[in-house]
C-alpha cells in the first residue's frame, strides 16, 4: 500500500510539473502576440486542460498496455518509481534551462530504461514501443507541413483584407485557438500519468484489467490543471518569442495546425509530444526560413533527440540503485 501511494504521488507530481512545463506551449503564442495577458491565458489553459483530461483515456491505455509487460517484470513497483523519478528530474532540468523538451519522450524513455534494467529486453513490448516512437517522430514533421499549408490557406482566404485589420481580427480569434490548443494538450498529455497509475493498480491487484478509473482521471486532470495555474514563463518565452517573431495570423495558423494533429493522435490513442507539435507548427506557419531563430531551434531539436536516450540511462541507473538497496 505504501509503494502504491508513492507511485500515485509521483505520477501526480509528474502531471503537476507537466502542467507548467508543457502547457506553457499551448498559450505561448497567445501571450507573445498580446492576445491574452499571462494571467488570463494561464487561467484559461488550466480550465481547458482539466476539461480535456477528463474526456479521453485512449492514450492512457496505450501507456498502460503497449510499452512494457508487467508479467515479465519481477519488481514492477521499482520500475514505475524509477521511471517517474527519472522523468520528473529531466522535466525539471529542461524547465530550469527554458528548453521546451518533451514530457512524453521523457516518460516513455524512462519506462523503457527502468524495465530493461529490471528484466532485460523481454520486458519491452517492441511492437508498441515502435508504434509510439514512430508517432513521436512523424508528428513534428506533419506539424511542420500542416502549419505551412494552414497559413497558405489563410493567406488565400484573406488576401484582400488590410494587413493591420486582419491581424487585429486574428488577435481576437487567438483567444479561441489558444483554448482549443490547451484542451488538446489535456486530451493527450494528462493521459500518460493515468496510464502509470492504472499499471500500478493492476500490478498490486486492485484492478484486473487496464481500464482507467474515473477517480484516476479526475486526480490527474486536477494535478495538471494546478500545475498549469503556476505558469511556466521560461518555456513561454522560448516558444513564443525565441523561435520566430510571431504575428497573430501566424499564431492562429500554428494553433489550429497543432490542435488538429494532437486531436487526431488522441483519437487513435497515440501519445505525441505537444512540445514538438506546437513548435514545429510555429516554424511551418512562419513560411520564412530566415524568420526562424535557428540557434533556438537547434537547441530544441537536440533536446528532442537526446531525451529518450538520456532518460533510458537515468531511469536504468535509478532502478538498479533501488534494487541494490532493497
Amino acid at each position: 500500500m505504501i509503494l502504491l501511494i508513492l507511485i500515485i504521488i509521483l505520477a501526480l507530481g509528474f502531471d503537476f510539473i507537466n502542467g507548467f512545463h508543457d502547457t506553457a506551449n499551448a498559450i505561448a503564442t497567445a501571450v507573445s502576440t498580446k492576445a491574452l495577458t499571462l494571467k488570463r491565458a494561464i487561467i484559461m489553459a488550466a480550465f481547458m486542460n482539466f476539461l480535456g483530461a477528463i474526456l479521453f483515456t485512449g492514450v492512457a491505455q496505450t501507456i498502460a498496455k503497449d510499452l512494457i509487460d508487467l508479467n515479465k517484470i519481477p519488481n514492477g513497483s521499482t520500475v514505475m518509481i524509477a521511471a517517474l523519478i527519472s522523468a520528473i528530474l529531466w522535466n525539471l532540468l529542461t524547465w530550469y534551462l527554458g528548453i521546451p523538451s518533451s514530457s512524453s519522450h521523457a516518460l516513455i524513455g524512462s519506462l523503457t530504461g527502468a524495465a530493461f534494467a529490471d528484466a532485460g529486453l523481454t520486458a519491452i513490448k517492441f511492437q508498441g514501443f515502435e508504434k509510439v516512437v514512430i508517432s513521436l517522430i512523424a508528428s513534428p514533421l506533419l506539424a511542420l507541413t500542416v502549419g505551412y499549408l494552414m497559413f497558405t490557406l489563410i493567406k488565400l482566404v484573406f488576401k484582400r483584407v488590410n494587413a493591420q485589420k486582419a491581424n487585429n481580427g486574428f488577435r481576437r480569434v487567438q483567444v479561441f485557438t489558444a483554448a482549443l490548443q490547451a484542451f488538446s494538450h489535456g486530451t493527450n498529455d494528462a493521459q500518460k500519468s493515468m496510464g502509470i497509475i492504472t499499471m500500478a493498480l493492476v500490478s498490486f491487484g486492485y484492478l484486473h484489467e487496464m481500464i482507467i478509473p474515473l477517480w484516476v482521471q479526475l486526480l490527474c486532470a486536477l494535478s495538471m490543471a494546478l500545475g498549469t495555474s503556476i505558469g511556466g514563463w521560461r518555456i513561454i518565452k522560448t516558444v513564443g518569442t525565441q523561435i520566430m517573431k510571431l504575428k497573430p495570423v501566424n499564431a492562429v495558423a500554428a494553433d489550429l495546425s497543432s490542435a488538429l494533429i494532437i486531436q487526431v493522435a488522441t483519437k487513435y490513442g497515440l501519445p505525441v509530444s505537444t512540445t514538438h507539435v506546437i513548435s514545429c507548427s510555429i516554424m511551418g506557419a512562419s513560411q520564412r526560413v530566415k524568420g526562424v531563430n535557428w540557434s533556438t531551434a537547434k537547441k530544441m531539436v537536440s533536446a528532442w533527440f537526446t531525451t529518450i536516450p538520456i532518460t533510458i540511462v537515468i531511469s536504468a541507473i535509478i532502478c538498479a540503485v533501488i534494487n541494490l538497496f532493497t
